[in-house]
């Protein structure tokens, strides 16, 4: 069963940095791509970015680029989110998902998701 377990939430004042974790289990990922989203309230859930877990690519959406960082550690299975000049508009639920293609911007790629945690950005 696979099971995809984030981690690292929290409160954090703007301009601040917070990185989050995604445990990853139940099968091997190799062909996968590791991709966060984030879901802010009233809104829908976005794309933030991705890793492909064979070769490392990334991928981040715009609003994010520049400022968050995906990386993987293949032995202990996580895909890591590094968030650093955070802005209160980044404040959302943050899930990780995993999923094999290309497409890696829809969220209907993905076959499994976590539960998310909370990323609260204050001013």
């Amino acid at each position: 069963q696979v099971q995809l377990v984030e981690s690292g939430g929290g409160l954090v004042q703007a301009g601040g940095s917070l990185s989050l974790s995604c445990a990853a289990s139940g099968r091997t990922f190799s062909g996968y791509t590791l991709g966060w989203f984030r879901q802010a309230p009233g809104k829908e859930r976005e794309f933030v970015g991705a890793i492909r877990w064979s070769g490392g690519s990334t991928y981040y959406a715009d609003s994010v680029k520049g400022r968050f960082t995906i990386s993987r550690d293949n032995a202990k299975t996580t895909v890591y989110l590094q968030m650093n000049s955070l802005k209160p508009e980044d404040t959302a639920v943050y899930h990780c998902a995993a999923g094999r293609g290309t497409l890696y911007y829809y969220q209907t790629m993905y076959d499994y998701w976590g539960q998310g945690t909370q990323v609260t950005v204050s001013s």
